[in-house]
């Protein structure tokens, strides 16, 4: 006897027709690839964004939700893939190219060879045990790529597959999408879990008295009431020679109005601070005390965004450059690499640095010009430059060079566009030819060309994927985390002894060498020190540019 309402009957056929409707979706999208291209992206984005302890795999989730679709024998528009790749590479060419020789010939040369150290460590864990294990080269390279978390290096090691003509291309994804959990976590976990061994206390490193202060940048109006301070000129008071901290404007009439050299220090005087807690706590306690007064609502007058490009400033130290002294304005805050900082007398200034710049209209106008900041380069884009450098790229990938007598060899579409693009971000322009691409488009352009450049390499690899995992199990796995975690065992103490950094800068430098954002993150959560965003500005770039070259040379060894 049946339940009332219930039907065996209906049930059945119900199941059969979600079942007929589930084949039908899937004929379909095996006939529309346009359709699963999107789809894909969409479903690997979300599973990306998905945090575990705050740590999530960001663009990387569409390389795996593709090679799922290419195991369930989906596929996408030919070309998505070689489009993706030069857009992606050339992209990250003009990011990192006004960074990425200055990085090689200036203090930042300590960190510079530590990233190339911590490339090397792994491109030889990689090739020891591809050889001992047996492992094929694509698949090494993948593991390579995964193990340091560089998309750059995966893009190039599957072209360099594909000119070797040895097949094995598709396993390059495959390594990648292996290794990379290991090379994200292993990373974040070193240097969380390396303080607590070593029971170093990062603030006291970094002479933060306050541990419980945040990381944000503030504005704060303080008072002076500090007699050994009355008279002295505010710009030479030493405050300034805090980590993060400036005075940029004075109280004055019922507003703030911007600080100029010749000001002094007088009683119940008003300043407005800008810096991170931990670092105003100091100031304030060295000035006086924090006002009660509001910030009046002209605290954006008087303020500009600049952008630097003159060789005169490149590599010279904020202190060098005097800006208060000789134009009359105050640089309250650097934009680097999408990270914002408060500087101090110390900071080099680099090429594309993003000022916020506090002074009256005409010193602006001045400090724009001789910091050659073009106000059309903020928000401009120029698609003939970005078509032109492309078509360089592409050209230059194809022509043959070598050692007479040698085989030649090609750059190909990673090396070629990747070139052009870090020689035009070095110079900024060649002739009519603009090596700037703003950043939020950039940023677009290369998330784009990065997650078709992934949906077409896990599709094609994912055919082989359950194949591959039969064969080499568990070694796979072995070697993933060995070339994870060697690199990191080795250059903590060569950057403490050898290099002499503190623990901050290893620490920061670290995480630009294995080109682990995530891993920043949780050095800045422990710490309001500007020190590992500096040190991880100054590897990233090298880390980035060696991993794209190291992973073809790796083919030629493995192979």
């Amino acid at each position: 006897m049946g339940i009332r309402g219930y039907s065996p009957r209906l049930h059945h056929l119900t199941r059969k027709t979600d079942a007929m409707s589930l084949e039908a979706l899937h004929n379909l999208l095996l006939n529309q690839p346009l359709i699963v291209l999107f789809a894909l992206i969409a479903t690997g984005l979300l599973l990306g964004g998905v945090k575990f302890k705050g740590i999530n795999l960001g663009s990387s989730g569409v390389l795996f939700s593709a090679l799922l679709a290419g195991h369930l024998g989906y596929s996408i528009p030919s070309g998505v893939g070689t489009l993706g790749l030069v857009l992606f590479v050339y992209c990250v060419g003009i990011g990192a190219g006004d960074r990425f020789f200055a990085s090689l010939v200036r203090e930042g040369t300590a960190l510079a060879k530590l990233a190339v150290l911590i490339v090397a460590l792994g491109a030889a864990m990689t090739w020891a045990g591809a050889t001992l294990l047996d492992i094929p080269t694509g698949l090494a390279a993948g593991i390579f790529a995964g193990s340091l978390t560089s998309t750059p290096a995966l893009a190039a090691a599957t072209e360099g597959m594909a000119m070797a003509a040895k097949g094995g291309a598709d396993a390059v994804s495959i390594g990648y999408g292996i290794a990379y959990p290991f090379g994200v976590i292993g990373v974040v976990l070193f240097v969380q879990i390396l303080p607590r061994i070593l029971k170093l206390d990062l603030d006291s490193i970094a002479d933060k008295p306050d541990t419980t202060c945040g990381n944000r940048v503030e504005n704060v109006l303080v008072e002076v009431n500090n007699p050994n301070l009355y008279g002295q000129r505010i710009s030479e008071s030493g405050v300034t020679n805090f980590n993060a901290c400036q005075i940029c404007r004075i109280y004055s009439g019922g507003s703030l109005v911007p600080l100029k050299y010749d000001d002094q220090f007088e009683e119940n005087q008003i300043l407005l601070l800008v810096g991170r807690s931990c670092e105003l706590k100091i100031a304030i306690d060295m000035i006086g005390k924090r006002s009660d007064r509001k910030l009046p609502q002209d605290i954006e007058n008087e303020r500009q965004q600049l952008v630097v490009t003159s060789t005169a400033f490149i590599g010279q130290k904020l202190g060098d450059v005097a800006p208060l002294r000789n134009y009359g304005v105050v640089i309250a805050r650097i934009t680097r690499l999408g990270l914002t900082f408060v500087p101090n007398a110390n900071t080099v200034i680099e090429r594309h640095d993003h000022f916020t710049c506090v002074g009256r209209a005409d010193d602006l106008k001045k400090f724009s010009v001789a910091a050659g900041h073009r106000s059309s380069a903020v928000d401009a884009t120029c698609l003939l430059s970005l078509s032109v450098g492309l078509t360089f790229g592409i050209l230059l990938g194809m022509l043959p060079f070598g050692l007479p007598g040698g085989t030649p060899v090609t750059l190909g579409l990673a090396g070629g566009p990747l070139f052009v693009a870090l020689i035009l971000g070095h110079f900024g322009k060649i002739g009519p030819i603009v090596g700037f691409i703003p950043r939020q488009t950039r940023l677009l352009l290369q998330e784009l060309g990065l997650v078709f450049f992934l949906a077409n390499a896990g599709v094609r690899g994912g055919g082989a994927l359950v194949s591959t995992l039969q064969e080499h199990g568990f070694m796979l796995f072995a070697l993933g985390v060995g070339v994870s975690v060697l690199p990191l065992i080795v250059a903590w103490p060569v950057a403490i002894r050898h290099f002499k950094m503190n623990p901050l800068q290893a620490l920061g430098g670290i995480c630009g060498g294995m080109t682990s954002t995530p891993a920043l993150g949780a050095i800045t959560a422990k710490t309001d020190s500007q020190t590992p965003v500096i040190s991880y500005v100054s590897a990233y770039p090298v880390a980035l540019i060696f991993m794209i070259i190291i992973s073809k040379v790796l083919i030629k060894l493995i192979g």
